[in-house]
């Protein structure tokens, strides 16, 4: 049977073992006092990065998990994985909510608690397929900020001793909207840092996560269908397992206003195309490498069940929003590489004022109810609050490839 986590420590980290163990075993005291018996909230806890954190954060046995998440079959299937592995501690009060953390319904739930000592939120638009039109980045800002500010001014009222919103790598020199509005995002939340604890992590591709390309060449597979990739962008990579530890480790053992990345060196890109050739050698095929999507499509349709060739079509990527290259931070950025073995932290991250974030949202907003806005105008927007924003509008989105 293909195991995905042997696959991807054996293939893509090349880490046998999560690259975050030695931290969390240095910290060990420091996590426990901070997270057993507290009451702790997850908000887009049933997508990968939210459950793993919430794997890693069960073993110090917090009291009290509520999970929040738009995805009823996600949260379904968190609570059958949880309760089917063997030594794994779930609290007596555990309750899952498949609802919007932006519906009243959620804040009724949130005042009945009385607030929470542990505060995480994982609910984002995470995919540069997400940037296509004006309606789509309205949607892809509307949750990873506006909806994000909401939140925010709620746990201003009922401070959490730990809050926690996930980054991007992609929020670095952004060249998408969906990067650039984490990029919005860290502003925010970093102008609340003087009220409440808040933190943040910006790191690489998970691998094989829920609607990756990676987990598309499982579905692909599946479905006898051709696989593609582009063939010139190289991302850094850590296993599901390493993007909860990570979220956990900021969290808990950073000081307000920081942000976290692992230390990856660029020696550690991967191109996806080449995951791709080792996932489908590792299982026995040989690679036929097509010119085009169409030839790729009839090969696979044409193929029998039991061949052991199969179809690929790699391209040069050409659509709007991908860079060929990631980063975890900026020249500028005061970066302190000694705290921690495995992780790299940006320390005084220089804070907006909440009234600065006021007024930007207010155009963001007004914008948003013109009749006629266009993606330009919110391109053009982004880059007034975001001067490095480097955004290049190529006319073609990942949705216009298989």
């Amino acid at each position: 049977m293909f195991n995905i986590n042997s696959f991807i420590a054996n293939n893509i980290t090349l880490r046998p073992q999560s690259m975050f163990l030695q931290d969390i075993e240095n910290n060990r005291k420091q996590l426990t006092r901070e997270i057993e018996g507290k009451s702790v909230l997850v908000i887009g806890g049933a997508g990968t990065i939210g459950s793993s954190y919430i794997r890693a954060l069960l073993p110090f046995k917090p009291s009290k998990l509520v999970v929040v998440d738009i995805s009823e079959n996600g949260l379904t299937e968190l609570t059958r994985d949880l309760r089917s592995t063997y030594g794994m501690y779930v609290p007596e009060d555990y309750r899952t909510y498949p609802l919007s953390y932006a519906d009243p319904i959620f804040e009724k739930i949130f005042r009945k608690e009385g607030g929470f000592d542990i505060v995480a939120n994982f609910s984002a638009h995470k995919h540069v397929r997400s940037e296509k039109d004006q309606f789509s980045v309205e949607a892809l800002i509307e949750n990873n900020v506006l909806k994000a500010r909401k939140l925010l001014n709620l746990l201003a009222e009922m401070p959490p001793k730990h809050f926690f919103c996930v980054s991007t790598d992609k929020a670095a020199n952004p060249v998408n909207v969906m990067g650039c509005s984490k990029k919005v995002m860290e502003e925010m939340i970093m102008a609340y840092s003087k009220k409440f604890k808040v933190c943040t992590a910006r790191f690489a591709n998970v691998a094989f996560s829920n609607g990756s390309l990676l987990a598309g060449f499982v579905e692909r597979m599946m479905k006898h269908q051709p696989m593609s990739s582009p063939s010139d962008v190289k991302r850094y990579f850590v296993s599901p397992e390493e993007s909860g530890q990570i979220c956990m480790l900021a969290c808990m053992l950073g000081n307000s206003g920081e942000i976290f990345f692992p230390k990856l060196g660029e020696e550690q890109m991967m191109t996806f195309s080449s995951i791709c050739d080792k996932f489908l050698s590792l299982q026995g095929y040989k690679i036929k490498y097509c010119q085009s999507e169409e030839e790729a499509r009839k090969f696979a349709a044409e193929m029998p069940a039991d061949s052991d060739t199969y179809p690929v079509y790699y391209f040069r990527s050409d659509t709007t929003g991908e860079k060929d290259f990631e980063e975890f931070y900026i020249p500028g950025e005061k970066l302190n590489m000694d705290r921690f073995s495995s992780l790299g932290v940006i320390e005084e991250y220089p804070c907006k004022t909440i009234e600065e974030i006021d007024h930007y949202f207010s155009k963001l907003q007004l914008l948003f109810t013109q009749p006629d806005f266009t993606k330009a105008n919110v391109v053009t927007l982004l880059k007034d609050f975001v001067p490095n924003f480097e955004h290049e509008e190529k006319g073609r989105n990942l949705d216009q490839k298989m």
